[in-house]
Formats: C-alpha cells, sequence, structure tokens
C-alpha cells in the first residue's frame, strides 16, 4: 500500500494537490470558525441548554468529509486516461443531463426519499435535488461532462474554428446548456458555462476579430436595454441586482419601494462592512467580533474570511486559488495533444470565472448571482465536483505532458 502511495506521488502533480488540500483545509478552518460565531456553533435545547447535536458546526464536517472523498475521487479519475472520458461521451452526457432536464419541468416534487427541483434559497431556481438532508445540484456535474465533450468538439474542427459554419456549430454547442440552465433559473451557472466555452474556444485559437464583434454586441445590448428598455427588461430581483451595483443608493429610482431597495443592497453591503472591519489581520476565527451577513458561509464566505482573517487572509486565499489557476492552464499548456491543453483551459476557466465573479459579488462590483467560491463555499456536492475536476487536470498531467524546455 505504501509503495502504491509513493508510486503515485512520483508519478502525479504533488504541488497541486498540495494547494487543493491547502485550500479544502482552510475552508474547513474558515466554516468552523463561522459556525462557532452563530453561537456554540453547536445544537442547543433552549430549555436545558445541553447540546444535542453538532449544529452549524456539521457544515464544516461535510466540507471535510466531501474533500476526503473527493481527494479519493479524483486520485482514481487521474489514472485514467482522459482520452477514454472523451470516448465515452455519450454515458457521461446522458447521465448528467438526464438528471439536469427533469428540473426543467418538475419542482419540488417528492419520490420517497428524494426530492426533485428543488429550491435551495429564495430565487427562482428549482435546480436541485434533496436526498434527506444532503442537496445536489446535477448541473456541477453536467458542467464537467460539458468541458470533455467541448474539448473534443474543438479537437475535431481544429484549425477550421474561425470558419462561420464551424464556429456556428461550436456556438450551438455552447448555447444549448446554457439556454437549459437559464430555463432553470440559475443565471449564474449559465454565466459560468458561457465564460469556460470562451475560454475554450481562445485557447483554439478563435479570431481576435470574432472576439471584439461579441464584446462589442454585449456592450452595446446593455447600453440599450438600460437606455430604452430598463422600465421593461426583467423587473425582477436579478434585474434589481444589477441596478443595486450602479446605482446603490436608488437615486434613479430603481426600486419601487425603500422596503425592496434594503433587502436587495443589504447582503452586499453588509458584505462589503465585514470584509473591511476585518483590517489587515483580522478578528480573530474563533474570538473576534463578526458583522452578521446572510449566507456568510456559502456566497458570501470570502466577506467571513475577510473579517477573521484580514487583509492578510484574503491575500493568502487569493494566492492559493489563483496558482491553481496558473497550475491548471500550464499543465494544459504542457500537454502534447491539443485535447488535453482544451479540457485545462476549460478546467482553469471554471476556477477563475467563479472566483473573479465571486469575490466581485462580496466587494460589492458585481452584482449577487449565486456563484461560489471554489473549495471555500460550503457545499459537499459542489467540493466533490471540484475534485473531480482536479483529477481530470491530473489525468492530463499523468497521461500526456511534455516538459516547457525540453
Amino acid at each position: 500500500m505504501l509503495k502504491s502511495v509513493q508510486t503515485y506521488l512520483k508519478r502525479t502533480d504533488r504541488f497541486y494537490l498540495f494547494l487543493c488540500l491547502l485550500s479544502s483545509g482552510l475552508a474547513v478552518l474558515a466554516l468552523a470558525s463561522w459556525a462557532a460565531e452563530q453561537g456554540s456553533g453547536f445544537a442547543v435545547d433552549e430549555l436545558t441548554g445541553q447540546i444535542i447535536g453538532i449544529g452549524d458546526y456539521r457544515r464544516a464536517l461535510v466540507q471535510a468529509a466531501a474533500a476526503a472523498l473527493g481527494l479519493g475521487a479524483a486520485v482514481l479519475l487521474s489514472n485514467v486516461d482522459y482520452r477514454n472520458l472523451v470516448k465515452v461521451w455519450p454515458f457521461h452526457v446522458a447521465f448528467t443531463w438526464g438528471l439536469v432536464l427533469p428540473t426543467l419541468v418538475i419542482r419540488n416534487v417528492t419520490l420517497g426519499p428524494i426530492t426533485i427541483g428543488y429550491n435551495a434559497g429564495d430565487t427562482d431556481n428549482y435546480s436541485w435535488y434533496k436526498l434527506g438532508g444532503f442537496t445536489f445540484q446535477p448541473t456541477e456535474l453536467a458542467k464537467i461532462s460539458f468541458i470533455l465533450t467541448f474539448a473534443m468538439h474543438l479537437n475535431n474542427v481544429r484549425s477550421r474554428i474561425n470558419e462561420p459554419k464551424e464556429l456556428a456549430k461550436l456556438l450551438l454547442h455552447l448555447l444549448a446548456p446554457m439556454a437549459i440552465i437559464h430555463i432553470q433559473g440559475d443565471d449564474g451557472t449559465a454565466i459560468i458555462y458561457g465564460i469556460i466555452g470562451c475560454c475554450m474556444m481562445f485557447s483554439a485559437g478563435l479570431s481576435w476579430k470574432y472576439i471584439a464583434a461579441a464584446l462589442a454586441a454585449g456592450i452595446s445590448g446593455v447600453a440599450v436595454a438600460f437606455g430604452f428598455f430598463s422600465d421593461k427588461v426583467g423587473k425582477s430581483y436579478q434585474w434589481y441586482r444589477i441596478l443595486a451595483v450602479l446605482d446603490p443608493e436608488n437615486t434613479s429610482g430603481w426600486a419601487p419601494s425603500e422596503e425592496v431597495w434594503k433587502n436587495i443592497i443589504y447582503q452586499q453591503q453588509k458584505g462589503e462592512i465585514a470584509i473591511g472591519a476585518g483590517g489587515i489581520f483580522g478578528n480573530g476565527l474563533f474570538d473576534g467580533s463578526y458583522y452578521r451577513v446572510p449566507n456568510a458561509h456559502n456566497d458570501f464566505i470570502f466577506s467571513w474570511i475577510g473579517n477573521a482573517m484580514g487583509f492578510v487572509g484574503c491575500v493568502l486565499v487569493l494566492g492559493i486559488l489563483f496558482a491553481l489557476v496558473i497550475k491548471t492552464f500550464v499543465t494544459g499548456a504542457q500537454s502534447e495533444d491539443l485535447l488535453g491543453s482544451y479540457i485545462c483551459a476549460g478546467i482553469g476557466g471554471a476556477l477563475l470565472a467563479q472566483i473573479a465573479v465571486n469575490v466581485g459579488m462580496n466587494l460589492r462590483i458585481l452584482p449577487v448571482i449565486g456563484v461560489t467560491l471554489p473549495f471555500y463555499s460550503a457545499g459537499g456536492s459542489s467540493a466533490l465536483m471540484l475534485y473531480i475536476c482536479v483529477g481530470l487536470v491530473l489525468s492530463v498531467y499523468m497521461h500526456n505532458k511534455k516538459k516547457l524546455f525540453s
């Protein structure tokens, strides 16, 4: 057994694994400290004051267990040649999207122990499954399948990517899952899919003229929407969250009432204050004061890190995450075949997009769209899916790599 471990460690990217485990360790520490701040962290009987359960510490324990399971999955997956995973694409596409599609029409329907189309938050997002006390979002698993199939598509197209006919097929491949996820009500995940596809096409040599045209069209579309249709487009919490970033004081009167305005800006205001209140070194993980922020364990875990660990803690966390992103892209650059390069570009793009969007949400420079911080936001299924992505990157590293200066 020990010899097998030693052999594996010689073949794999040890530094990459170390960064992942370090992130998971810091995440468990941050979630445990958040739980302690909620009271004792444990569930307590209101009459006797006795501890009757693990309470909020459950999130930290779930995160640790998911990281352990994920590590095992990553090790197993890394020993499988990624080319073989691409070859069996009909199976993982049918399985993953077979889980996603029912949530388009089924909402909060319980069949035995499982609930299909579960709403895990206070939004219109019914994209979850619930089994007992655990929730699972199949679009996270489908994201991995999408990266594999899109990499295969790009590998088949190769130098023809800038031909209008081939580019149209690629855009259809990208827009189809985005449309499905939009219908679910999870626009945050749909945006991440879009960024993943763009990163992969860019790595495949997409012409700058198409990139410039897409940016111009996007900026123009947003400007037209705000300038001429702001009173008609999507008057919902999503639209309000965008307007709250542009006009946080509601000077233009975008919010129909003061109550709506306060509800929309409350979370981001508290998150911004919490980060600033941490100062340079923070208020302490287990004995400091903290500004209460809704979902501080989830989408706003970065605000907790900022308050508890300060500027130094934020720099540490972001440094580790960006090192992971760079290592992912470098592994792709070292791959001797384009397929491995595209897979790493997709996973690196997913990590980079989630980090940028989540931190932007916490700093109140981007609207809240329900995007988690990789490794750190509470969620066992999310952590497990991340480690499956880690396994794919390690598979590319172990099965097909070249030295940069060879």
